[in-house]
Protein backbone atom coordinates (compact mmCIF):
# COMPACT_ATOMS: atom_id res chain seq x y z
CA UNK A 1 0.00 0.00 0.00
CA UNK A 2 1.31 3.43 -0.90
CA UNK A 3 1.41 6.18 1.69
CA UNK A 4 -1.99 7.87 1.63
CA UNK A 5 -0.70 11.11 3.15
CA UNK A 6 0.94 13.84 1.05
CA UNK A 7 4.73 14.13 1.17
CA UNK A 8 4.70 17.02 3.62
CA UNK A 9 2.26 15.47 6.08
CA UNK A 10 4.85 15.60 8.89
CA UNK A 11 4.76 19.41 8.83
CA UNK A 12 1.45 19.17 10.63
CA UNK A 13 2.91 17.31 13.62
CA UNK A 14 4.44 19.29 16.45
CA UNK A 15 6.71 16.51 17.69
CA UNK A 16 9.66 14.96 15.91
CA UNK A 17 10.21 11.19 15.54
CA UNK A 18 11.50 9.77 18.77
CA UNK A 19 15.28 9.45 18.93
CA UNK A 20 16.96 6.45 20.50
CA UNK A 21 17.27 6.96 24.21
CA UNK A 22 20.76 7.60 25.61
CA UNK A 23 21.33 6.29 29.15
CA UNK A 24 23.05 8.83 31.48
CA UNK A 25 26.15 7.65 33.28
CA UNK A 26 24.70 8.57 36.67
CA UNK A 27 21.51 10.27 37.73
CA UNK A 28 21.63 13.35 39.94
CA UNK A 29 21.01 12.39 43.54
CA UNK A 30 17.76 14.43 43.90
CA UNK A 31 16.44 14.88 40.37
CA UNK A 32 12.87 16.16 40.05
CA UNK A 33 10.58 13.85 38.04
CA UNK A 34 10.21 15.09 34.48
CA UNK A 35 6.75 16.11 33.35
CA UNK A 36 5.15 13.87 30.72
CA UNK A 37 4.48 15.12 27.24
CA UNK A 38 1.83 17.78 26.78
CA UNK A 39 -1.56 16.78 25.38
CA UNK A 40 -0.58 18.14 21.97
CA UNK A 41 2.65 16.14 22.00
CA UNK A 42 0.82 13.01 23.14
CA UNK A 43 -1.75 13.45 20.35
CA UNK A 44 1.01 13.78 17.78
CA UNK A 45 2.75 10.65 19.05
CA UNK A 46 -0.51 8.71 18.65
CA UNK A 47 -1.01 10.09 15.15
CA UNK A 48 2.51 9.05 14.16
CA UNK A 49 1.70 5.57 15.41
CA UNK A 50 -1.53 5.68 13.39
CA UNK A 51 0.48 6.44 10.26
CA UNK A 52 2.82 3.52 10.93
CA UNK A 53 -0.18 1.19 11.34
CA UNK A 54 -1.67 2.52 8.13
CA UNK A 55 1.54 1.83 6.23
CA UNK A 56 1.44 -1.70 7.66
CA UNK A 57 -2.15 -1.99 6.31
CA UNK A 58 -3.53 -2.26 9.85
CA UNK A 59 -6.32 0.19 9.09
CA UNK A 60 -8.76 -0.60 11.95
CA UNK A 61 -5.96 -0.15 14.49
CA UNK A 62 -4.94 3.14 12.86
CA UNK A 63 -8.54 4.33 12.95
CA UNK A 64 -8.81 3.43 16.64
CA UNK A 65 -5.82 5.64 17.50
CA UNK A 66 -7.27 8.59 15.55
CA UNK A 67 -10.59 8.22 17.35
CA UNK A 68 -8.69 8.10 20.66
CA UNK A 69 -7.09 11.43 19.79
CA UNK A 70 -10.49 12.92 18.94
CA UNK A 71 -11.90 11.69 22.26
CA UNK A 72 -9.10 13.60 24.05
CA UNK A 73 -8.98 16.59 21.68
CA UNK A 74 -12.29 17.08 19.85
CA UNK A 75 -12.05 18.41 16.28
CA UNK A 76 -8.31 17.72 15.95
CA UNK A 77 -7.79 18.54 12.24
CA UNK A 78 -4.97 16.08 11.59
CA UNK A 79 -6.92 13.25 13.22
CA UNK A 80 -9.82 14.03 10.87
CA UNK A 81 -7.38 14.15 7.97
CA UNK A 82 -5.75 10.80 8.68
CA UNK A 83 -9.19 9.22 9.14
CA UNK A 84 -10.02 10.54 5.69
CA UNK A 85 -6.96 8.90 4.19
CA UNK A 86 -8.00 5.57 5.75
CA UNK A 87 -11.23 5.64 3.76
CA UNK A 88 -9.62 6.13 0.35
CA UNK A 89 -10.54 3.22 -1.91
CA UNK A 90 -12.65 1.59 0.79
CA UNK A 91 -15.32 4.15 1.65
CA UNK A 92 -14.83 7.29 -0.43
CA UNK A 93 -17.92 8.94 1.07
CA UNK A 94 -16.40 8.54 4.53
CA UNK A 95 -13.09 9.92 3.27
CA UNK A 96 -14.87 12.96 1.88
CA UNK A 97 -16.66 13.66 5.18
CA UNK A 98 -13.46 13.52 7.22
CA UNK A 99 -11.46 15.65 4.78
CA UNK A 100 -14.26 18.22 4.83
CA UNK A 101 -14.09 18.36 8.64
CA UNK A 102 -10.29 18.79 8.46
CA UNK A 103 -10.74 21.70 6.04
CA UNK A 104 -13.38 23.19 8.32
CA UNK A 105 -10.98 23.14 11.26
CA UNK A 106 -7.92 24.35 9.35
CA UNK A 107 -9.10 26.14 6.18
CA UNK A 108 -5.68 27.54 5.29
CA UNK A 109 -4.00 24.14 4.99
CA UNK A 110 -3.43 23.47 1.26
CA UNK A 111 -2.96 19.73 1.76
CA UNK A 112 -6.39 19.40 3.32
CA UNK A 113 -7.99 21.18 0.35
CA UNK A 114 -5.99 18.97 -2.02
CA UNK A 115 -7.20 15.75 -0.42
CA UNK A 116 -10.80 16.96 -0.19
CA UNK A 117 -10.68 17.85 -3.88
CA UNK A 118 -9.30 14.41 -4.71
CA UNK A 119 -12.14 12.80 -2.74
CA UNK A 120 -14.69 14.80 -4.74
CA UNK A 121 -12.92 13.86 -7.98
CA UNK A 122 -13.15 10.13 -7.18
CA UNK A 123 -16.90 10.61 -6.88
CA UNK A 124 -17.18 12.51 -10.21
CA UNK A 125 -18.12 15.70 -8.34
CA UNK A 126 -16.04 17.89 -10.61
CA UNK A 127 -17.14 21.39 -9.59
CA UNK A 128 -16.29 21.12 -5.86
CA UNK A 129 -13.14 19.17 -6.74
CA UNK A 130 -11.92 21.98 -8.98
CA UNK A 131 -12.81 24.58 -6.33
CA UNK A 132 -10.71 22.90 -3.65
CA UNK A 133 -7.75 22.31 -5.97
CA UNK A 134 -7.83 26.01 -6.84
CA UNK A 135 -7.96 26.88 -3.14
CA UNK A 136 -4.96 24.64 -2.46
CA UNK A 137 -3.03 26.45 -5.20
CA UNK A 138 -4.09 29.85 -3.88
CA UNK A 139 -2.53 28.87 -0.55
CA UNK A 140 0.53 27.14 -2.08
CA UNK A 141 1.03 28.02 -5.78
CA UNK A 142 3.95 25.60 -6.24
CA UNK A 143 2.08 22.53 -4.91
CA UNK A 144 2.76 20.12 -7.77
CA UNK A 145 0.24 17.55 -6.57
CA UNK A 146 -2.52 20.19 -6.70
CA UNK A 147 -1.51 21.31 -10.20
CA UNK A 148 -1.68 17.71 -11.41
CA UNK A 149 -4.95 17.03 -9.61
CA UNK A 150 -6.54 20.14 -11.13
CA UNK A 151 -5.31 18.99 -14.54
CA UNK A 152 -6.86 15.56 -13.98
CA UNK A 153 -10.14 17.20 -12.95
CA UNK A 154 -10.28 19.37 -16.07
CA UNK A 155 -9.48 16.35 -18.24
CA UNK A 156 -12.28 14.32 -16.65
CA UNK A 157 -14.65 17.32 -16.93
CA UNK A 158 -14.18 17.40 -20.73
CA UNK A 159 -11.86 20.42 -20.53
CA UNK A 160 -8.64 18.72 -21.59
CA UNK A 161 -7.20 21.88 -23.16
CA UNK A 162 -7.30 23.58 -19.75
CA UNK A 163 -5.35 20.68 -18.24
CA UNK A 164 -2.29 20.99 -20.48
CA UNK A 165 -0.79 24.25 -19.06
CA UNK A 166 -1.24 22.93 -15.52
CA UNK A 167 0.85 19.84 -16.20
CA UNK A 168 3.42 21.95 -18.06
CA UNK A 169 3.70 24.28 -15.05
CA UNK A 170 4.07 21.28 -12.74
CA UNK A 171 6.96 19.97 -14.85
CA UNK A 172 8.73 23.32 -14.61
CA UNK A 173 8.59 23.04 -10.82
CA UNK A 174 9.54 19.34 -10.67
CA UNK A 175 10.61 17.85 -13.99
CA UNK A 176 10.65 14.32 -12.53
CA UNK A 177 7.30 14.30 -10.75
CA UNK A 178 5.44 11.12 -11.86
CA UNK A 179 2.02 12.80 -11.74
CA UNK A 180 3.18 15.54 -14.07
CA UNK A 181 5.27 13.28 -16.32
CA UNK A 182 2.32 10.94 -16.95
CA UNK A 183 -0.45 13.52 -16.57
CA UNK A 184 0.63 15.62 -19.55
CA UNK A 185 0.71 12.77 -22.10
CA UNK A 186 -2.56 11.35 -20.74
CA UNK A 187 -4.22 14.73 -21.25
CA UNK A 188 -2.80 14.92 -24.77
CA UNK A 189 -4.03 11.39 -25.51
CA UNK A 190 -7.52 12.24 -24.24
CA UNK A 191 -7.59 15.02 -26.85
CA UNK A 192 -6.44 12.69 -29.63
CA UNK A 193 -2.92 14.14 -29.81
CA UNK A 194 -1.32 10.71 -29.73
CA UNK A 195 2.01 11.52 -31.36
CA UNK A 196 2.73 14.28 -28.84
CA UNK A 197 1.67 11.99 -26.01
CA UNK A 198 4.08 9.32 -27.23
CA UNK A 199 7.00 11.78 -27.20
CA UNK A 200 6.38 12.66 -23.57
CA UNK A 201 5.89 9.03 -22.53
CA UNK A 202 9.21 8.07 -24.14
CA UNK A 203 10.86 10.90 -22.25
CA UNK A 204 9.38 9.59 -18.98
CA UNK A 205 10.76 6.13 -19.75
CA UNK A 206 14.14 7.61 -20.60
CA UNK A 207 14.18 9.37 -17.24
CA UNK A 208 13.09 6.12 -15.48
CA UNK A 209 9.89 7.64 -14.14
CA UNK A 210 6.88 5.33 -13.56
CA UNK A 211 8.26 3.03 -16.25
CA UNK A 212 5.53 0.32 -16.27
CA UNK A 213 2.71 2.88 -16.36
CA UNK A 214 4.50 4.86 -19.08
CA UNK A 215 4.92 1.77 -21.28
CA UNK A 216 1.30 0.82 -20.65
CA UNK A 217 0.16 4.24 -21.89
CA UNK A 218 2.67 4.35 -24.75
CA UNK A 219 1.47 1.15 -26.44
CA UNK A 220 -2.09 2.53 -26.47
CA UNK A 221 -1.16 5.59 -28.53
CA UNK A 222 -1.26 3.74 -31.86
CA UNK A 223 -1.56 0.40 -33.60
CA UNK A 224 1.79 -1.21 -34.42
CA UNK A 225 2.35 -2.92 -37.76
CA UNK A 226 6.06 -3.66 -37.31
CA UNK A 227 7.88 -4.81 -34.19
CA UNK A 228 9.00 -1.69 -32.30
CA UNK A 229 12.08 -1.54 -30.05
CA UNK A 230 9.69 -1.08 -27.13
CA UNK A 231 8.76 -4.78 -27.20
CA UNK A 232 12.28 -5.95 -26.35
CA UNK A 233 12.58 -3.18 -23.78
CA UNK A 234 9.33 -4.23 -22.08
CA UNK A 235 10.45 -7.87 -21.97
CA UNK A 236 13.70 -6.73 -20.37
CA UNK A 237 11.81 -4.66 -17.79
CA UNK A 238 9.79 -7.75 -16.86
CA UNK A 239 12.96 -9.30 -15.45
CA UNK A 240 13.22 -6.44 -12.94
CA UNK A 241 11.45 -7.64 -9.80
CA UNK A 242 11.62 -4.11 -8.42
CA UNK A 243 8.52 -3.11 -10.41
CA UNK A 244 6.33 -5.14 -8.06
CA UNK A 245 3.16 -7.03 -8.92
CA UNK A 246 1.28 -3.98 -10.20
CA UNK A 247 4.19 -2.95 -12.41
CA UNK A 248 4.53 -6.51 -13.72
CA UNK A 249 0.81 -6.52 -14.59
CA UNK A 250 1.20 -3.26 -16.54
CA UNK A 251 4.23 -4.55 -18.44
CA UNK A 252 2.62 -7.90 -19.30
CA UNK A 253 -0.48 -6.14 -20.64
CA UNK A 254 1.71 -3.73 -22.62
CA UNK A 255 3.64 -6.64 -24.16
CA UNK A 256 0.38 -8.42 -24.92
CA UNK A 257 -1.03 -5.37 -26.69
CA UNK A 258 2.05 -5.04 -28.90
CA UNK A 259 2.08 -8.75 -29.74
CA UNK A 260 -1.63 -8.66 -30.55
CA UNK A 261 -1.02 -5.77 -32.96
CA UNK A 262 1.72 -7.88 -34.57
CA UNK A 263 -0.70 -10.86 -34.82
CA UNK A 264 1.44 -13.04 -32.57
CA UNK A 265 -1.68 -14.13 -30.75
CA UNK A 266 -0.44 -17.10 -28.70
CA UNK A 267 2.40 -15.00 -27.24
CA UNK A 268 0.01 -12.12 -26.64
CA UNK A 269 -2.49 -14.27 -24.74
CA UNK A 270 0.32 -15.70 -22.61
CA UNK A 271 1.20 -12.16 -21.48
CA UNK A 272 -2.44 -11.19 -20.91
CA UNK A 273 -2.92 -14.23 -18.65
CA UNK A 274 0.28 -13.47 -16.74
CA UNK A 275 -0.74 -9.82 -16.40
CA UNK A 276 -4.10 -10.74 -14.91
CA UNK A 277 -2.46 -13.24 -12.55
CA UNK A 278 0.05 -10.61 -11.41
CA UNK A 279 -2.82 -8.25 -10.60
CA UNK A 280 -4.01 -10.75 -8.01
CA UNK A 281 -7.68 -9.74 -8.20
CA UNK A 282 -10.33 -12.20 -6.97
CA UNK A 283 -14.07 -12.00 -7.58
CA UNK A 284 -16.86 -13.45 -5.44
CA UNK A 285 -19.17 -14.80 -8.13
CA UNK A 286 -21.62 -16.43 -5.73
CA UNK A 287 -22.15 -13.13 -3.91
CA UNK A 288 -22.74 -11.40 -7.24
CA UNK A 289 -25.31 -14.04 -8.22
CA UNK A 290 -27.15 -13.34 -4.98
CA UNK A 291 -27.02 -9.64 -5.82
CA UNK A 292 -28.64 -10.26 -9.21
CA UNK A 293 -31.25 -12.50 -7.55
CA UNK A 294 -32.07 -9.70 -5.12
CA UNK A 295 -32.39 -7.09 -7.88
CA UNK A 296 -34.70 -9.30 -9.92
CA UNK A 297 -36.82 -10.16 -6.89
CA UNK A 298 -37.09 -6.56 -5.68
CA UNK A 299 -37.39 -4.44 -8.82
CA UNK A 300 -40.60 -5.91 -10.21
CA UNK A 301 -42.47 -4.25 -13.09
CA UNK A 302 -45.21 -3.30 -10.64
CA UNK A 303 -42.84 -1.66 -8.15
CA UNK A 304 -40.98 0.39 -10.76
CA UNK A 305 -44.22 1.51 -12.44
CA UNK A 306 -45.79 2.62 -9.15
CA UNK A 307 -42.73 4.54 -7.93
CA UNK A 308 -41.99 6.11 -11.33
CA UNK A 309 -45.11 8.22 -10.89
CA UNK A 310 -43.05 10.42 -8.54
CA UNK A 311 -40.00 10.67 -10.80
CA UNK A 312 -38.90 13.63 -12.90
CA UNK A 313 -40.44 13.70 -16.41
CA UNK A 314 -37.33 15.29 -17.95
CA UNK A 315 -36.09 13.84 -21.23
CA UNK A 316 -32.58 15.24 -20.71
CA UNK A 317 -30.92 12.14 -19.13
CA UNK A 318 -29.55 9.46 -21.44
CA UNK A 319 -27.87 6.38 -19.97
CA UNK A 320 -25.56 4.27 -22.14
CA UNK A 321 -25.09 0.93 -20.38
CA UNK A 322 -23.69 -2.53 -21.02
CA UNK A 323 -20.60 -4.59 -20.39
CA UNK A 324 -17.34 -2.63 -20.60
CA UNK A 325 -15.87 -2.85 -24.12
CA UNK A 326 -19.30 -3.38 -25.69
CA UNK A 327 -19.22 -0.16 -27.72
CA UNK A 328 -20.36 2.31 -25.05
CA UNK A 329 -17.73 4.93 -25.89
CA UNK A 330 -18.42 4.68 -29.63
CA UNK A 331 -22.14 5.00 -28.99
CA UNK A 332 -21.66 8.04 -26.78
CA UNK A 333 -19.39 9.70 -29.35
CA UNK A 334 -21.95 9.22 -32.13
CA UNK A 335 -24.74 10.66 -29.98
CA UNK A 336 -22.60 13.50 -28.62
CA UNK A 337 -21.64 14.57 -32.16
CA UNK A 338 -25.21 15.86 -32.45
CA UNK A 339 -25.35 19.61 -31.66
CA UNK A 340 -28.14 19.10 -29.10
CA UNK A 341 -26.39 16.31 -27.17
CA UNK A 342 -23.63 16.51 -24.56
CA UNK A 343 -21.49 13.49 -23.75
CA UNK A 344 -20.61 13.64 -20.05
CA UNK A 345 -18.45 10.49 -19.97
CA UNK A 346 -18.51 7.89 -17.21
CA UNK A 347 -20.18 9.39 -14.15
CA UNK A 348 -20.29 7.67 -10.76
CA UNK A 349 -23.11 9.88 -9.47
CA UNK A 350 -25.88 7.32 -9.93
CA UNK A 351 -23.90 4.61 -8.12
CA UNK A 352 -23.11 7.03 -5.33
CA UNK A 353 -26.79 7.89 -5.03
CA UNK A 354 -27.74 4.20 -4.99
CA UNK A 355 -25.21 3.48 -2.26
CA UNK A 356 -26.61 6.35 -0.23
CA UNK A 357 -30.09 4.80 -0.13
CA UNK A 358 -28.84 1.29 0.60
CA UNK A 359 -28.71 -0.21 -2.90
CA UNK A 360 -25.11 -1.29 -2.49
CA UNK A 361 -23.57 -3.51 -5.13
CA UNK A 362 -22.81 -6.35 -2.71
CA UNK A 363 -26.25 -6.11 -1.10
CA UNK A 364 -25.03 -6.95 2.37
CA UNK A 365 -28.17 -5.20 3.61
CA UNK A 366 -31.73 -6.31 2.90
CA UNK A 367 -32.59 -4.80 -0.49
CA UNK A 368 -36.32 -5.09 0.14
CA UNK A 369 -36.03 -3.04 3.33
CA UNK A 370 -33.94 -0.42 1.53
CA UNK A 371 -36.63 -0.03 -1.12
CA UNK A 372 -39.32 0.59 1.50
CA UNK A 373 -37.40 3.65 2.73
CA UNK A 374 -37.65 5.33 -0.69
CA UNK A 375 -40.59 7.69 -0.24
CA UNK A 376 -42.22 9.76 -3.02
CA UNK A 377 -40.50 12.83 -1.58
CA UNK A 378 -37.11 11.10 -1.71
CA UNK A 379 -37.67 10.06 -5.33
CA UNK A 380 -38.39 13.69 -6.25
CA UNK A 381 -35.38 14.95 -4.31
CA UNK A 382 -32.96 12.43 -5.82
CA UNK A 383 -34.21 13.04 -9.35
CA UNK A 384 -33.91 16.82 -8.97
CA UNK A 385 -30.41 16.51 -7.52
CA UNK A 386 -29.26 14.23 -10.32
CA UNK A 387 -30.76 16.42 -13.02
CA UNK A 388 -29.03 19.50 -11.57
CA UNK A 389 -25.77 17.53 -11.54
CA UNK A 390 -26.17 16.73 -15.25
CA UNK A 391 -27.27 20.27 -16.12
CA UNK A 392 -24.09 21.62 -14.54
CA UNK A 393 -22.16 20.08 -17.45
CA UNK A 394 -24.28 21.42 -20.29
CA UNK A 395 -27.05 23.84 -19.26
CA UNK A 396 -28.53 24.13 -22.76
CA UNK A 397 -28.23 20.57 -24.09
CA UNK A 398 -31.45 18.73 -24.90
CA UNK A 399 -29.84 15.39 -24.00
CA UNK A 400 -26.93 14.64 -21.64
CA UNK A 401 -25.30 11.21 -21.90
CA UNK A 402 -23.89 9.30 -18.92
CA UNK A 403 -22.02 6.31 -20.32
CA UNK A 404 -21.05 4.48 -17.13
CA UNK A 405 -21.34 0.88 -18.41
CA UNK A 406 -22.17 -0.72 -15.05
CA UNK A 407 -25.26 1.39 -14.66
CA UNK A 408 -26.88 -1.68 -16.21
CA UNK A 409 -27.18 -2.80 -12.59
CA UNK A 410 -29.23 0.30 -11.75
CA UNK A 411 -31.78 0.39 -14.56
CA UNK A 412 -34.57 -0.18 -12.04
CA UNK A 413 -33.53 2.98 -10.18
CA UNK A 414 -33.22 4.89 -13.48
CA UNK A 415 -36.76 3.84 -14.40
CA UNK A 416 -38.04 5.18 -11.06
CA UNK A 417 -36.17 8.51 -11.05
CA UNK A 418 -36.55 9.34 -14.75
CA UNK A 419 -39.53 7.60 -16.40
CA UNK A 420 -38.76 9.39 -19.69
CA UNK A 421 -34.98 8.86 -19.68
CA UNK A 422 -33.47 7.13 -22.71
CA UNK A 423 -31.56 3.94 -21.93
CA UNK A 424 -29.24 2.61 -24.63
CA UNK A 425 -28.00 -0.92 -24.00
CA UNK A 426 -24.80 -1.72 -25.92
CA UNK A 427 -24.49 -5.40 -26.73
CA UNK A 428 -21.64 -7.14 -28.52
CA UNK A 429 -20.73 -10.71 -29.48
CA UNK A 430 -20.28 -12.32 -26.06
CA UNK A 431 -16.88 -13.89 -26.72
CA UNK A 432 -15.50 -10.75 -28.39
CA UNK A 433 -16.80 -8.62 -25.54
CA UNK A 434 -15.23 -10.82 -22.87
CA UNK A 435 -11.88 -11.11 -24.64
CA UNK A 436 -11.76 -7.34 -25.03
CA UNK A 437 -12.18 -7.05 -21.24
CA UNK A 438 -9.65 -9.78 -20.46
CA UNK A 439 -6.82 -8.19 -22.44
CA UNK A 440 -7.04 -4.84 -20.63
CA UNK A 441 -5.57 -4.00 -17.26
CA UNK A 442 -8.74 -3.12 -15.42
CA UNK A 443 -8.75 -2.09 -11.78
CA UNK A 444 -10.05 -4.04 -8.82
CA UNK A 445 -13.61 -2.89 -9.53
CA UNK A 446 -13.57 -5.14 -12.60
CA UNK A 447 -11.92 -8.13 -10.91
CA UNK A 448 -14.39 -10.48 -12.62
CA UNK A 449 -12.41 -9.97 -15.83
CA UNK A 450 -9.10 -11.38 -14.53
CA UNK A 451 -10.03 -15.05 -15.03
CA UNK A 452 -11.53 -16.48 -18.23
CA UNK A 453 -14.03 -18.83 -16.61
CA UNK A 454 -15.17 -16.26 -14.04
CA UNK A 455 -15.54 -13.67 -16.80
CA UNK A 456 -17.82 -15.95 -18.80
CA UNK A 457 -19.99 -16.74 -15.77
CA UNK A 458 -20.18 -13.04 -14.86
CA UNK A 459 -21.33 -12.27 -18.41
CA UNK A 460 -24.18 -14.75 -17.94
CA UNK A 461 -25.31 -12.86 -14.81
CA UNK A 462 -25.19 -9.55 -16.70
CA UNK A 463 -27.27 -11.10 -19.49
CA UNK A 464 -29.77 -12.50 -16.98
CA UNK A 465 -30.20 -9.09 -15.38
CA UNK A 466 -30.66 -7.33 -18.73
CA UNK A 467 -33.37 -9.80 -19.70
CA UNK A 468 -35.15 -8.84 -16.47
CA UNK A 469 -34.89 -5.09 -17.14
CA UNK A 470 -36.44 -5.59 -20.57
CA UNK A 471 -39.45 -7.13 -18.81
CA UNK A 472 -39.58 -4.31 -16.26
CA UNK A 473 -39.39 -1.58 -18.93
CA UNK A 474 -40.79 -3.25 -22.08
CA UNK A 475 -39.92 -1.35 -25.24
CA UNK A 476 -38.08 1.35 -23.30
CA UNK A 477 -34.49 0.11 -23.70
CA UNK A 478 -32.83 0.58 -27.10
CA UNK A 479 -30.47 -2.29 -27.85
CA UNK A 480 -27.52 -1.03 -29.85
CA UNK A 481 -25.82 -4.08 -31.32
CA UNK A 482 -22.14 -3.38 -31.95
CA UNK A 483 -21.96 -5.61 -35.02
CA UNK A 484 -25.03 -3.88 -36.54
CA UNK A 485 -23.42 -0.49 -36.01
CA UNK A 486 -20.18 -1.67 -37.62
CA UNK A 487 -22.02 -3.21 -40.58
CA UNK A 488 -24.15 -0.16 -41.41
CA UNK A 489 -22.98 2.87 -39.46
CA UNK A 490 -25.40 5.39 -40.94
CA UNK A 491 -28.56 3.32 -40.62
CA UNK A 492 -27.88 2.40 -36.98
CA UNK A 493 -26.75 5.92 -36.12
CA UNK A 494 -30.01 7.28 -37.52
CA UNK A 495 -31.92 4.81 -35.35
CA UNK A 496 -29.98 6.01 -32.31
CA UNK A 497 -30.71 9.70 -32.93
CA UNK A 498 -34.35 8.93 -33.68
CA UNK A 499 -34.58 7.05 -30.37
CA UNK A 500 -33.24 10.19 -28.65
CA UNK A 501 -36.15 12.10 -30.16
CA UNK A 502 -33.92 14.44 -32.17
CA UNK A 503 -33.70 15.35 -35.86
CA UNK A 504 -30.85 13.76 -37.79
CA UNK A 505 -27.55 15.64 -38.17
CA UNK A 506 -24.77 14.49 -40.52
CA UNK A 507 -22.17 15.40 -37.88
CA UNK A 508 -23.06 12.08 -36.20
CA UNK A 509 -21.32 10.24 -39.05
CA UNK A 510 -18.05 12.02 -38.30
CA UNK A 511 -17.89 11.28 -34.59
CA UNK A 512 -14.12 10.74 -34.90
CA UNK A 513 -13.61 14.45 -35.67
CA UNK A 514 -14.86 15.59 -32.26
CA UNK A 515 -12.29 17.52 -30.23
CA UNK A 516 -13.67 16.61 -26.81
CA UNK A 517 -11.80 14.61 -24.18
CA UNK A 518 -12.04 10.81 -24.22
CA UNK A 519 -10.80 9.20 -21.03
CA UNK A 520 -11.46 5.48 -21.57
CA UNK A 521 -9.36 2.69 -23.08
CA UNK A 522 -11.14 3.45 -26.38
CA UNK A 523 -9.50 6.86 -26.72
CA UNK A 524 -7.50 5.74 -29.80
CA UNK A 525 -10.27 3.75 -31.48
CA UNK A 526 -12.92 6.48 -31.33
CA UNK A 527 -10.58 8.89 -33.14
CA UNK A 528 -10.72 6.55 -36.16
CA UNK A 529 -13.50 5.95 -38.69
CA UNK A 530 -15.41 2.73 -37.98
CA UNK A 531 -13.43 -0.42 -38.83
CA UNK A 532 -14.46 -4.08 -38.83
CA UNK A 533 -11.33 -5.84 -37.58
CA UNK A 534 -12.71 -6.10 -34.03
CA UNK A 535 -15.64 -8.30 -35.12
CA UNK A 536 -15.03 -12.00 -34.35
CA UNK A 537 -11.63 -11.03 -33.00
CA UNK A 538 -11.87 -13.93 -30.56
CA UNK A 539 -11.12 -16.48 -33.30
CA UNK A 540 -7.48 -15.36 -33.12
CA UNK A 541 -7.40 -16.79 -29.59
CA UNK A 542 -9.77 -19.73 -29.95
CA UNK A 543 -7.38 -22.42 -28.76
CA UNK A 544 -6.40 -20.42 -25.64
CA UNK A 545 -9.88 -19.38 -24.42
CA UNK A 546 -11.85 -22.62 -24.06
CA UNK A 547 -12.65 -21.98 -20.35
CA UNK A 548 -14.37 -18.74 -21.39
CA UNK A 549 -16.36 -20.35 -24.21
CA UNK A 550 -17.49 -23.19 -21.95
CA UNK A 551 -18.56 -20.76 -19.20
CA UNK A 552 -20.59 -18.66 -21.65
CA UNK A 553 -22.48 -21.76 -22.76
CA UNK A 554 -25.38 -20.94 -25.06
CA UNK A 555 -24.43 -17.25 -25.12
CA UNK A 556 -21.25 -18.05 -27.06
CA UNK A 557 -21.93 -17.65 -30.78
CA UNK A 558 -19.38 -20.11 -32.14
Amino acid sequence: MSNRLPPAWAKHLKTQPAAKAVQPKAAPPKAKPQAGPSRAQADDILLRQALELQEAEQLPEAEELCLKVLARTPNHPLAFYILGTLGIGYDNEKALRYFARAVGEEPRNPYYHLSLGEAYLRLSEFTPAIRHFQQALALKPDLVEALCALGDAYKAFDKGEMALPLFEKALKIDRDHPGARLGLPRALASLGRMDEAAVHLKEAIGRRIAVPAAYSALVQTRKFTEEPPELAAILTELRDLGHGSEGAASLHHAAGKLLNDLRRYAEAMDHFKKGNQAGGHKFDLENYRRSVDAMIETFTPELVASMAAYGDPSEVPVFVVGMPRSGTTLTEQICASHPNVHGAGELSKLRRMANGIGLKRNFETDLGKSITTITPELVKTLAAEHLAYLRERAPDALRIVDKMPHNFELIGLIGILFPNARIIHCRRDAIDNCISCFVLQFGEGHSYSADLRTLGLYYREYDRLMQHWNKVLPGRIFENRYETLIEDQEAQSRRLIDYLGLPWDDACLRFFDRNSSVNTFSRWQVRQPIYKSSVKRWKNYESEIQPLIEALGDLAEV
